[in-house]
C-alpha cells in the first residue's frame, strides 16, 4: 500500500510539472501576442494609408531598403523606386479596400503575414469603378523595435 501511494505521489507530481507552463513561457506567449498586434496595426495601417491614396502614410511604413512587387507592374527596391511606384498608383487610380488577415507568423525580427482584400477601384482616367480583389504576402522586419513593411507583394485572385 506505501509503494502504491508513493508512486501515486509522484505522478501526481510529474504531472502537475508538466501541465503548469513556467513563467518564460508565459512571458514568450504574451510577446507573441503583443507582436500579432504590433503586426495587425501594421497591416491596417498600410490600409488606411492606401485607401487615402497617401504616399507620405504608406513611406514610414517600409524599411528603407523594402520591395515592393505590385501585380503586373515592376519590382521597386529601395525608399526612392518604392516612393514612385506608390505616387504612380495614386495618380491613376483610388482604392476602397477592406483587408483580411489570414495568417501571421513570427520568427524573430521577421515575419510574414498573408491577407486578401476587397472593394473597390476607381480609376481616374474614366472614371470607372471597379471590383477589388486581391492578395497579398507581406514579408516583415523588426527595425528600431518597430515593425516595417520589407517585401510586399500582391496579385489578382480572379
Amino acid at each position: 500500500m506505501k509503494k502504491t501511494a508513493i508512486i501515486i505521489a509522484a505522478i501526481i507530481s510529474m504531472y502537475s510539472c508538466q501541465r503548469q507552463p513556467s513563467e518564460n513561457q508565459i512571458n514568450l506567449k504574451n510577446k507573441e501576442k503583443m507582436e500579432i498586434q504590433e503586426i495587425k496595426k501594421l497591416l491596417f495601417t498600410y490600409r488606411d494609408a492606401l485607401n487615402a491614396s497617401d504616399v507620405s502614410k504608406v513611406m514610414p511604413l517600409y524599411t528603407e531598403d523594402g520591395v515592393f512587387m505590385p501585380s503586373g507592374a515592376p519590382t521597386s527596391i529601395g525608399t526612392a523606386q518604392v516612393k514612385g511606384s506608390y505616387e504612380y498608383v495614386f495618380s491613376n487610380i483610388k482604392l476602397s479596400i477592406e483587408f483580411n488577415i489570414d495568417e501571421i507568423s513570427i520568427n524573430g525580427d521577421h515575419a510574414f503575414a498573408r491577407t486578401t482584400s476587397k472593394g473597390t477601384t476607381l480609376i481616374h482616367a474614366t472614371g470607372e469603378t471597379v471590383a477589388e480583389e486581391n492578395r497579398e504576402l507581406f514579408v516583415l522586419k523588426k527595425e528600431n523595435e518597430v515593425w516595417k513593411i520589407d517585401r510586399y507583394m500582391f496579385n489578382k485572385m480572379k
